[in-house]
């Protein structure tokens, strides 16, 4: 099953065991930005939404089904 992003993100935090200020420290957004990436906003920066995802090793890319998907990055 795939999760959507504010599941992916939100999974990954509690994983890390960090608090939503912790996270939005960690990548250089408010904290702000990290709720509303976390309950599902529609309209988030795509620039900032990829600083969170880099901690995680992902970032968001179009893919050719005019779809976003999450890109793993290996390692």
């Amino acid at each position: 099953m795939m999760q959507t992003l504010p599941q992916f993100v939100k999974s990954r935090r509690r994983d890390l065991e960090l608090t939503q200020v912790e996270l939005a420290d960690r990548a250089g957004v408010g904290v702000r930005f990290i709720r509303d990436l976390e309950q599902g906003k529609s309209s988030l920066r795509l620039d900032k939404v990829n600083q969170v995802l880099a901690l995680f090793g992902s970032r968001m890319i179009p893919d050719d089904s005019k779809q976003i998907g999450l890109d793993h990055a290996s390692g």
